[in-house]
């Protein structure tokens, strides 16, 4: 009866072996690196968005409206 409980209880102690570094510890880190990455990538798109924003400032400061190319009018009845 001894060398049965010796037994079950190394058998279990392994599981819980198995269960933490196969399973709990990988989770972990996926869920770590997952996190790094979103974050790496969220910035990558607002650095983008301030970098459009800043064209977008210099491309209509660049843009002149020329005098007298255009002239508005009013049809009349």
């Amino acid at each position: 009866m001894n060398l049965f409980r010796l037994i079950a209880e190394f058998f279990l102690v392994y599981v819980l072996y198995k269960l933490i570094f196969d399973f709990v510890i990988p989770i972990y880190q996926s869920a770590g690196k997952m996190k790094r990455q979103f974050g790496e990538m969220q910035n990558r798109m607002q650095q983008d968005i301030n970098a459009s924003k800043v064209q977008s400032k210099t491309e209509a400061a660049k843009t002149v409206k020329k005098e007298g190319d255009y002239i508005d009018f009013e049809e009349i009845k």
